[in-house]
């Protein structure tokens, strides 16, 4: 029986990402980030409850990445899709379309990190929940004042481009595993934690697209600095 309650989780994770993905299509985007954000808690503990229970499985693991493709990749190309959909210029009637293009390069990271074996205490390119939660929180909580640029549709598309490169990139990023919790070797996981916690609490629903954002920038200078010892 209990070799099921993994698996369990992660459908309910798959589940998440299909509700949320219903909501995208219909622009309310506030509830597509809720189940997005209820599928990432989904995904965080079911691989812990099966290491906890000593049942991993090859069939966990690929129904794991399906799920994250779902939840991770597809309900948010449908919210950048349904935000592109709202510009009814006839340039851009196609480009919607485009939005996608993250979906398939969302199942490329989720691929990769299966097969890489160099990410057991950090990420090579940005995890897909994460990507998931920039864009779900900038369109929750930043699309209408978006909205008033006239260049609105082509920045969203370029950062949706742009969060393509960084997903199946090589540049390394910390996790927010602990080995230990002192202060020495965590400088960068605590300073993280303690400025996101502000940033939240300042800014709410844009402030989850804010810390992806510091969180992928604070990775590069952490990389270059340890790159220059």
């Amino acid at each position: 029986m209990k070799k099921h309650i993994p698996n369990t989780i992660t459908c309910c994770n798959l589940i998440s990402g299909c509700i949320a993905t219903y909501f995208a299509f219909w622009g309310n985007f506030q509830l597509a980030l809720l189940f997005i954000v209820i599928g990432a808690v989904f995904d965080f503990f079911d691989g812990m409850v099966a290491r906890l229970l000593h049942v991993s499985s090859p069939i966990g693991k690929e129904l794991d990445s399906l799920a994250d493709d779902v939840t991770f990749g597809f309900a948010p190309s449908a919210m950048i899709f349904s935000y592109l959909s709202t510009f009814h210029e006839p340039h851009v009637l196609f480009l919607p379309f485009l939005a996608f293009v993250m979906a398939a390069f969302s199942a490329l990271r989720l691929a990769k990190f299966n097969l890489d074996e160099r990410q057991a205490m950090g990420f090579i390119g940005l995890p897909t929940p994460a990507n998931a939660l920039f864009w779900g929180a900038l369109l929750a909580g930043g699309g209408d004042w978006m909205a008033s640029s006239p260049f609105a549709c082509y920045a969203v598309l370029a950062g949706m481009l742009l969060s393509c490169y960084l997903l199946v990139s090589e540049i390394p990023m910390f996790a927010l595993k602990f080995k230990h919790w002192g202060w020495s070797g965590n400088e960068v996981k605590y300073a993280f934690l303690l400025s996101s916690a502000v940033v939240l609490a300042v800014f709410q629903i844009q402030g989850i697209a804010i810390v992806i954002a510091w969180y992928i920038v604070l990775s590069v200078i952490t990389n270059t600095l340890n790159k220059s010892k």
